[in-house]
């Protein structure tokens, strides 16, 4: 079988995710400057401290999703498999690598079909890139199709103008997103979550967004995979000023979160989330749930899907513990926790 492009360039991907330090080196994600308020008088009964919460009208087990991957290329198909696994056993969302290649034709179609098979209810989102929804002629058939294809309950669009200006065969060009992105609000019925890939959502993107009829934001912040830097390995440049490019994931979360005064969206955060800590500062800063993908890639990879299983519970037992340090016995009353800036200890 003849390998595209676009499928050569995902499995680029995979590789480098896997195997290259691809992170940012000095930025953060910036949760480091928050810390919980302990209290000291907490009665919440650490076996009654409930996780599960609702996400896209589903009942989930953890405010938690897989997020999106891979797809379109020969070894996603065993990848997407697993991990679809690893969610239905959690109970958790899984979101779909950019279904661009299934556009450009059928040849990798199972690589996503295999999810639905395999993640049985639970929540999915698919995904395609902005700058082919800002080109395109015929958005909303091409984003029904592609929910068609993997039984989405919502669908992802992501916006990645960083990554597309480094990229060799990088499309930066998004003028028409806005217009595009209120024509399939308009005439679609399934979800529209709007992320980022590791530069983060300002507040006045999100708005700008929010204003086109999204449901979602995933704020994916600076701090975790620098996708300037993967693209610049895959091309032997370098760029040690666009490595660090981007806003830090709590900025985003904290900024962002003020939106919901006006707009009823769903918030997710992700970019450098790898630890129970920050998926408990997420949810305290205005998260509804947090999103991880390469460090459930590499896990995936080191111990199969019991690993990734173990993982994921590992964080939200943490989770619990902050939530009975701060008096909290649901997510609902997570969203309330105190959290100070480092400097007002002191």
């Amino acid at each position: 079988m003849h390998i595209s492009k676009t499928s050569q360039r995902k499995k680029d991907h995979i590789q480098l995710c896997l195997d290259d330090e691809v992170k940012y080196k000095i930025k953060t994600n910036g949760f480091e400057n928050y810390e919980f308020v302990h209290f000291a008088i907490t009665e919440v009964e650490f076996d009654k401290i409930t996780l599960s919460t609702k996400f896209l009208d589903k009942k989930i087990n953890l405010p938690f999703l897989i997020s999106c991957m891979t797809g379109g290329t020969s070894n996603a198909k065993q990848i997407n498999e697993k991990l679809a696994i690893a969610a239905k056993l959690l109970n958790i969302p899984i979101g779909v690598g950019s279904q661009r290649q299934a556009i450009e034709n059928k040849n990798y179609h199972s690589t996503y079909r295999v999810i639905r098979k395999n993640a049985g209810e639970v929540p999915i989102l698919g995904n395609i890139g902005a700058a082919q929804v800002a080109k395109s002629k015929n958005p909303v058939d091409e984003i029904n199709l592609l929910i068609e294809l993997v039984d989405a309950d919502a669908m992802v669009i992501h916006t990645n103008p960083l990554q597309e200006l480094f990229q060799k065969e990088g499309e930066p060009a998004f003028n028409g997103l806005l217009k595009n992105l209120n024509k399939i609000c308009t005439k679609i019925s399934t979800p529209i979550i709007v992320k980022e890939v590791g530069s983060g959502i300002s507040k006045r993107a999100a708005k700008k967004i929010l204003e086109t009829g999204v449901r979602g934001i995933d704020v994916a912040g600076a701090g975790g995979t620098s996708w300037a830097k993967v693209e610049m390995k895959r091309n032997n440049s370098y760029d040690p000023f666009f490595h660090e490019w981007g806003l830090p994931t709590a900025y985003c979360l904290r900024t962002v979160s003020e939106l919901k005064k006006n707009y009823d969206f769903t918030l997710i955060s992700s970019g450098g989330i790898d630890n129970g800590v920050d998926i408990a500062k997420s949810i305290a800063l205005g998260a509804d749930l947090a999103a991880s993908a390469r460090r459930i890639l590499q896990e995936l990879k080191t111990n199969d899907i019991d690993g990734v299983v173990k993982l994921i519970e590992s964080w939200f037992l943490t989770v619990k513990k902050i939530m009975y340090l701060t008096g909290c016995d649901r997510i609902k009353k997570l969203h309330k926790a105190e959290l100070l800036r480092k400097e007002e200890f002191y």
